[in-house]
């Protein structure tokens, strides 16, 4: 089976490469300034800003939405899934479980952020084959991942055997999902999904609190939350359509953070010299 993965050299794209690849699929991989002709049989779009997107406003909108509209203009395909973010839901109140076809509040002041992701998810709903779909990805961690992120950061204190302070409230809280089971999601939603839209989550938010439970109880590192840090809270993201397909039960954070915790200690310590 012919696939196509724009964003190949990033944490995602780069890590669905290596699945597909080693499950005997061809992968193309094509650069980002590349505009491929022919059959692009099942095109996985991840071309996207994490962390950095903040002080990228511009270079955001050409991520998410401008390439996006180059790429699949007069494209062939089998299918295409473009990758959002479950960030898009993140203006909703904590206590609604955040399905598919949930209204979307007002965006946050992360606004260029989810507008231009919506602004891509929209490119993807007015092309009239059935086969463009929509992933709302969460926050996706496993070997590779940016060290940017919060989880990324933690690691490296842990690495580096500094105690942390956190800056937000200890009930904050997120929905991680693994870059594998993540792979296996994509998957199938790229060639088999019955909807064009899905939820890609563990369903399963996953405190702050919890998180420095585990390590200081793995690890010894201390972990102290800021006094007047905020509590960022989530909505629950449901996965049962994704599930209901797939059969697939996304792990929790909790069950993988101690292997990773016992990883990132086992690294050694830079040397000053």
């Amino acid at each position: 089976m012919r696939f196509t993965v724009f964003g190949a050299t990033g944490f995602i794209g780069g890590t669905l490469t290596a699945h597909l690849r080693a499950a005997g699929h061809e992968v193309l991989t094509p650069s980002r300034h590349e505009v491929p002709d022919g059959d692009l049989g099942h095109v996985v779009y991840a071309i996207g800003l994490t962390g950095d997107f903040r002080s990228r406003p511009l270079d955001t909108v050409d991520a998410h939405v401008t390439v996006l509209a180059d790429r699949i203009r007069g494209a062939r395909f089998d299918s295409w899934l473009y990758l959002s973010s479950t960030r898009v839901y993140s203006g909703i109140d904590a206590t609604t479980v955040s399905e598919e076809s949930v209204p979307l509040a007002r965006p946050t002041a992360d606004g260029i952020y989810d507008l231009s992701k919506l602004l891509g998810e929209a490119i993807c709903a007015s092309r009239p084959e059935p086969t463009v779909r929509v992933a709302r990805v969460s926050n996706v961690y496993g070997a590779g991942a940016h060290s940017d992120t919060f989880l990324g950061m933690l690691l490296a204190d842990v690495a580096a055997g500094r105690d942390i302070t956190v800056g937000e409230g200890p009930q904050s809280s997120k929905d991680y999902v693994a870059v594998d089971d993540l792979c296996r999601m994509l998957t199938h939603v790229a060639t088999a999904g019955k909807h064009r839209l899905y939820n890609l989550a563990s369903g399963q938010p996953v405190t702050h609190a919890e998180i420095a439970d585990v390590i200081a109880d793995r690890t010894g590192v201390g972990v102290t939350f800021a006094p007047d840090g905020p509590t960022r809270t989530f909505p629950t993201i449901d996965v049962s359509r994704v599930r209901a397909e797939t059969g697939l039960r996304p792990a929790r954070l909790t069950e993988r953070l101690p292997d990773m915790l016992a990883e990132a200690a086992a690294q050694p310590t830079p040397s000053h010299s």
